[in-house]
């Protein structure tokens, strides 16, 4: 019996001694930025700034406002929250008298303003860009005087907004793939007329993937487009004065010269497109043999590309 009581005191004991060392490291503050405790720096403030509790309740007042400012990034308006429970922080700042507020209120007007005043100024840069192009262009092709004169006796509206489309209107022509079609067209019906038959060879059954699309991508190039675009009236007036230079005008002669360019790069560009149809099209995989590594892998020699046909 007295052993019992001995046992249960002691239970008893130990249960109030426990007790006593979970209160004590409840009571125990640690900031989970610095990772310090009450007896590194008895001096520091602290503050429980969210709704989380144990190692993570308390960070000293110096941490979360340097934290802060990582997380703000320069805005002091940002809002922030807890990482661990989500809990937006209550941030206050003193009153600092009217001509702060006024100038606080400046600067965020300022900072909201800029950008739609920078878009207007990039899209503005453009559109007079293009008017200045397009002037340029009326006066290269028509002729200086000539070009000089139909401007000054058009309406302002008229040439404000004419002019801006001679590069939109180039743009998009070059942005047509006629060559394309033209290609399919051809393709299609290579075999009525024999010369077709053989510049336009198909590729049989067996590795044929469609008549009209070759098996090559031919992605389109923003900077390509456009640098062929905006040197259209430039090369199609050195054509004109090049093949054409008996023809008086220079409208004319400059029309002339860019249909010929059109269709010599249209030519060229179609038989380039063929042969590499007709070149993906013969593309064989070897064997991977000693003789064809030596062969093909062998930085001496031509690298992909295969023997003559016997």
């Amino acid at each position: 019996m007295a052993d019992g009581q001995q046992s249960s005191s002691q239970i008893s004991a130990n249960e109030v001694e426990n007790g006593s060392d979970r209160n004590e490291e409840d009571t125990k503050r640690h900031c989970w930025v610095c990772f310090a405790t009450d007896e590194d720096d008895i001096t520091a403030p602290w503050v429980q700034p969210c709704n989380c509790r144990g190692t993570t309740k308390w960070v000293h007042q110096a941490c979360i406002q340097r934290w802060v400012d990582e997380k703000q990034k320069g805005n002091p308006s940002g809002k922030v929250s807890c990482p661990q429970c989500n809990t937006e922080y209550i941030i206050v700042f003193p009153h600092m008298g009217p001509v702060i507020v006024v100038l606080d209120a400046v600067d965020n007007a300022i900072y909201k303003v800029c950008p739609f005043v920078a878009a207007g100024i990039v899209v503005g840069s453009i559109y007079w860009t293009a008017v200045t192009y397009g002037a340029v262009t009326v006066m290269q092709v028509v002729g200086h005087k000539e070009g000089l004169s139909v401007m000054e006796q058009a309406d302002p509206l008229v040439l404000l907004v004419g002019l801006p489309t001679i590069p939109i209107m180039l743009i998009l022509g070059k942005m047509v793939r006629w060559e394309d079609s033209v290609l399919a067209f051809l393709r299609r019906n290579s075999y009525k007329v024999p010369l077709l038959k053989h510049l336009f060879p198909s590729c049989g059954e067996e590795r044929r993937t469609s008549v009209d699309v070759p098996p090559l991508s031919d992605p389109v190039s923003a900077t390509r487009v456009l640098c062929s675009a905006l040197l259209l009236p430039t090369v199609a007036t050195l054509f004109g004065k090049l093949f054409f230079d008996s023809v008086p005008s220079n409208l004319q002669r400059t029309l002339l010269g860019g249909v010929a360019f059109i269709t010599i790069k249209g030519a060229l560009k179609i038989y380039h497109k063929q042969q590499q149809y007709v070149r993906q099209c013969r593309r064989k995989i070897l064997d991977y043999t000693d003789s064809n590594i030596n062969a093909y892998n062998n930085p001496d020699t031509n690298v992909g590309t295969a023997p003559p046909s016997q």
